[in-house]
């Protein structure tokens, strides 16, 4: 008898191991539903998923240990901040408010992504550090744990571009002069590698690229944004940054 007894009251237990006792307006205890765990944001419980609208994208940042130009190993409190990390999630993507075509989201949860320095809203979510950025800051996105040629995709009208230097500048009156005199001026010139699909207009057709990998271009002073692969710099940018080809 005492052990039906047991039974019984485990067996209630499993039923309702989902509910506990709550305090109702007129004093008296009741029986209601616990609240979901959905983690921590900035150090605070919250009681729904944290998730991205519009063209937004949640990024959990990279832990990598960062070195010194002498190989001298970062300690946290003096890390440079990263700009890269894995897209955690997606809103649905932006909706043109004149027209209302509803743009694709280009970006997929897993997905390794390089994004552009001072953009975004930072965020501590479950304890790790994470950024909230539009999908148009992102320079490019791939897949696996290295950064390669092979690996790299361009968003939009995103073009990656091998860039051109020179070791030494030259005066209008053909004197070379050295690195300290001239600053070191951004690179406006270089050989396109790889082309993003296109950038929809409004009306939502998908305009096409005009330039291709292997054509060379010059863009605009300033503009761009350093990537580096396998050791080597590139820049990013956008179609209507690039003045020509040849």
């Amino acid at each position: 008898h005492i052990m039906m007894k047991l039974v019984c009251l485990f067996s209630c237990l499993a039923i309702h191991i989902s509910t506990a006792f709550i305090v109702t307006n007129n004093g008296r205890c009741g029986r209601g539903l616990l609240s979901p765990s959905y983690g921590t944001l900035d150090g605070r419980t919250i009681d729904g998923e944290f998730t991205p609208v519009n063209d937004m994208v949640l990024i959990k940042l990279d832990s990598k240990e960062q070195q010194t130009e002498g190989g001298l190993i970062l300690t946290s409190k003096v890390k440079v901040k990263s700009n890269e990390g894995t897209v955690m999630a997606t809103g649905p993507g932006k909706i043109n408010q004149e027209t209302g075509f509803a743009f694709d989201m280009p970006l997929s949860t897993g997905e390794k992504v390089v994004y552009g320095r001072y953009v975004g809203t930072e965020a501590v979510y479950n304890g790790a550090p994470h950024v909230l950025i539009q999908d148009s800051d992102i320079l490019v996105k791939y897949l696996g744990e290295k950064l390669n040629l092979e690996t790299v995709e361009m968003l939009r009208d995103n073009v990656l571009v091998k860039i051109e230097k020179k070791d030494d500048a030259e005066s209008m009156g053909g004197i070379l002069l050295a690195k300290s005199s001239t600053g070191k001026p951004a690179p406006t010139m270089g050989e396109v590698v790889k082309v993003g699909p296109g950038r929809y207009a409004m009306n939502g057709s998908l305009m096409e690229m005009d330039v291709e990998a292997g054509d060379m271009i010059r863009f605009r002073d300033l503009s761009g944004n350093t990537v580096e692969i396998d050791d080597q710099e590139y820049s990013v940018v956008r179609m209507n940054e690039i003045l020509a080809k040849f």
